[in-house]
């Protein structure tokens, strides 16, 4: 089962962009997760898509999208909502025929808050309808207090959240094996 996995955040040690590397490392038998950033992706703009199209970029996201059974959005919270340039990303994936269309799709997210990313999530849940995305309902992973879960190299050292992980990336390959 190919899995794309895509960091809302830009930076490297970000807390989702650690979260994302450690699915990757948690990814049962079976699944392959490929992380993909976000980095370089012009603003969208009208203007330069007549001109120019997609920018590359775009157009690789796109087909390995296409190409895999489903999708991880793993993203922070700015501002109760979800970052920029992850909103940037899906308005230029949306143009055209969007890969995410039926796409079978989870979430989640950490933060150094207590909650989490609860409302980014909810955010994105709601942005990816518009893409006509088939994002898992549960369970929910909202990693807060993100410090004390990540070493200073980004390494995920508690044990619950490994777990719960654990359990969440089953469901997700549950999910998008039988499509229920």
């Amino acid at each position: 089962m190919k899995i794309i996995g895509i960091s809302g955040s830009l930076r490297k040690a970000s807390y989702n962009t650690s979260l994302l590397r450690a699915l990757v490392s948690l990814q049962p038998q079976g699944m392959e997760i490929e992380p993909i950033r976000l980095n370089g992706i012009p603003v969208y703009d009208g203007d330069d898509e007549k001109a120019t199209g997609k920018p590359a970029a775009i157009l690789e996201i796109d087909q390995k999208i296409r190409a895999a059974d489903g999708v991880v959005i793993v993203t922070p919270e700015y501002n109760f909502s979800i970052p920029g340039g992850l909103k940037n990303a899906l308005d230029w994936i949306s143009r055209g025929k969007s890969p995410l269309k039926w796409k079978r799709m989870g979430v989640m997210g950490a933060s150094d808050g207590p909650i989490g990313t609860a409302r980014s999530q909810y955010h994105l849940r709601q942005t990816l309808q518009a893409h006509e995305a088939i994002i898992m309902p549960r369970p929910e992973i909202f990693v807060g207090n993100a410090s004390k879960k990540f070493d200073a190299e980004g390494k995920l050292t508690d044990d619950d959240t490994a777990q719960r992980l654990q359990k969440w990336l089953k469901a997700f390959a549950d999910w998008v094996e039988k499509k229920p």
